[in-house]
């Protein structure tokens, strides 16, 4: 990624927007200022996320918490892809009238953030496709918190924040939201284990079974045989080596061919991938999403080190962070059956060793908390320009996947 000072100002967030479908729709991109007198311009910030979402490519919603660079923000002129949420003191300010309707007019989706403390400006009303609400401060919930109460009717779809359970979430929906922002990741899978089944219904034998194999880098001919017992499997494996993230010039045509291009380590970071979203309970698909994100990630912020063999522990450590509570099992027990090297099962088991620090900053990004990501960016003496070029980097090869 190009040099981009801007990059340097700010600290980034992100979380999913996710609808009834538990699909994810769109992401939130959240910005901070790091310091109030720092002056991010704001084209080079654009410029950093059309490198992920593209005009041409899938949306996103800016959440520029700085009075400032949103005034900037407004003033320019963001890819209709880009969603701009707009906090409601600021839609109330007859002085904004002018640019909101030049954004709206240029095709980019409006969300009214919080809750006006007057009246909004009437012209201003056919802007904004959505309200962010946070569920805290959502008024029309009755006592029973899963209708609406009767006779009240929302001017404007809205976005449920705040969610923290399953139960919210489908309160959210039944009262007419049109997605949730975040996914109550345990609550999903305590709900999962509470039915008395594990979250990922699927059968882990074929694939913890070619994972032990290609740790032992059996033949390849014991490889296959074994991929051909589950079709599907074979299928999803290419599908993703095939895609523009891998970054590989030939088409791969069979697990033979891949093995051959790859090695056996880097085909391991990818049947790690295989293992973390081949479920098909659709209350864990954003579940799934993040535990792919939380890989890309961690690869992405050590992508510099120069070595490649740390890159892939990291992109499996991430990717297989949520497997304890997919899988209903602790690490210990998960690592008997499923090989991993020595630095990822510190982290992973004991909370301990070099990449646990790297995952704390992970879930300072995830949980779009400035304090955290200061601390864990002082931790590991990363500067806040490299991060973030990892978090934009990691999105970029998100999308390309998916």
């Amino acid at each position: 990624m190009t040099d981009n000072a801007t990059l340097g100002q700010v600290a980034l967030g992100y979380s999913p927007f996710i609808d009834r479908s538990r699909a994810v729709t769109a992401t939130r991109l959240t910005i901070y200022p790091l310091r109030p007198e720092l002056k991010p311009d704001v084209a080079q910030l654009l410029h950093a996320v059309g490198g992920v979402w593209p005009a041409d490519g899938g949306r996103a919603s800016l959440n520029i918490v700085s009075e400032s660079l949103l005034q900037d923000l407004m003033g320019a002129s963001p890819s209709a892809n880009l969603m701009i949420e707009i906090p409601a003191f600021m839609a109330c300010d007859a002085a904004n009238v002018e640019s909101l309707q030049a954004l709206h007019r240029a095709g980019n989706t409006l969300l009214l953030k919080g809750r006006p403390m007057k009246e909004l400006p009437r012209e201003l009303l056919p802007c904004f496709k959505f309200s962010l609400i946070d569920l805290a401060d959502d008024r029309r919930i009755n006592e029973a918190g899963n209708v609406a109460p009767a006779g009240v009717t929302r001017n404007i779809s809205h976005v449920q924040s705040g969610v923290r359970t399953l139960a919210d979430m489908e309160a959210s929906f039944s009262r007419g939201a049109a997605a949730v922002l975040g996914w109550p990741i345990d609550d999903a899978i305590q709900e999962a284990q509470a039915k008395g089944k594990s979250a990922v219904q699927i059968d882990l034998q074929v694939i913890v079974e070619l994972i032990q194999r290609v740790d032992a880098q059996d033949p390849i001919e014991k490889l296959e045989n074994t991929l051909k017992r589950d079709p599907s499997l074979a299928f999803k494996l290419m599908r993703y080596i095939n895609s523009p993230a891998f970054g590989l010039r030939v088409e791969i045509s069979s697990f033979r061919h891949a093995i051959m291009m790859l090695g056996y380590q880097r085909l391991k970071r990818w049947l790690a991938l295989l293992l973390a979203t081949a479920g098909k309970d659709a209350n864990m698909k954003p579940v799934m999403f993040a535990a792919v994100r939380r890989g890309l990630l961690m690869e992405e912020l050590v992508r510099s080190s120069g070595d490649e063999e740390m890159r892939n522990e990291m992109f499996i450590c991430g990717v297989f962070s949520l497997l304890d509570r997919m899988f209903k099992q602790p690490f210990a027990d998960l690592m008997k059956t499923i090989p991993v090297p020595e630095r990822v099962y510190q982290a992973l088991v004991d909370g301990t060793g070099p990449y646990q620090p790297y995952f704390d900053l992970v879930q300072a990004v995830e949980h779009e908390s400035l304090f955290d990501f200061r601390t864990a960016a002082d931790t590991l003496m990363l500067s806040v320009s490299e991060i973030n070029r990892a978090v934009l980097g990691a999105l970029t090869s998100a999308t390309q996947i998916d």
